[in-house]
């Protein structure tokens, strides 16, 4: 009978290839969490009071388990633009003519609950190559992003589809 030597064969190319104690990083685990498609909920931006306030709006967040994102925001009823005199709120910095569209690669901390996005591509060409940090915080199925920069001030919830 050759069973004894078929399984010792087996456990050992199982762990010649790491799959018997390959136990998912710490990053892996954290992604883990980010991994799948959300839909928008809600995104709140500073008004001129200062405060914030929602925005009619529709959107689509997809995290791959690899570490790639994508993320799409169309404002329903984007406020008028000026070719000479750009918009004064952080809604500029990411969005052209009520659309933000941009995809890239992203690293989670989960020690400071933030996660960076490398932006790969964008519909704003100035943010290609840009690195931009967020806080994040997951509530049962939902998912709320904020920026760390301390002159952005608004704020997005996701939820899982």
């Amino acid at each position: 009978m050759h069973r004894p030597k078929t399984l010792l064969l087996f456990f050992t190319v199982l762990a010649a290839t790491g799959l018997a104690s390959n136990p998912i990083s710490a990053q892996q685990r954290a992604a883990n969490q980010f991994t799948g498609t959300w839909h928008l909920i809600s995104l709140e931006q500073p008004g001129p009071d200062g405060q914030l306030h929602p925005i009619d709006c529709s959107g689509l967040f997809i995290f791959t388990a690899d570490g790639h994102l994508s993320v799409q925001v169309m404002d329903r009823n984007p406020p008028p633009q000026s070719p000479t005199t750009p918009q004064q709120n952080s809604q500029a910095q990411y969005s052209q003519g009520g659309y933000e569209a941009s995809y890239g690669t992203y690293v989670v901390d989960e020690k400071t609950h933030t996660f960076t996005f490398h932006v790969e591509g964008a519909l704003v060409r100035a943010l290609i190559g840009k690195d931009l940090p967020r806080r994040y915080q997951f509530s049962g199925n939902r998912l709320i992003i904020q920026s760390t920069h301390p002159d952005e001030h608004w704020r997005v919830v996701w939820q899982r589809y």
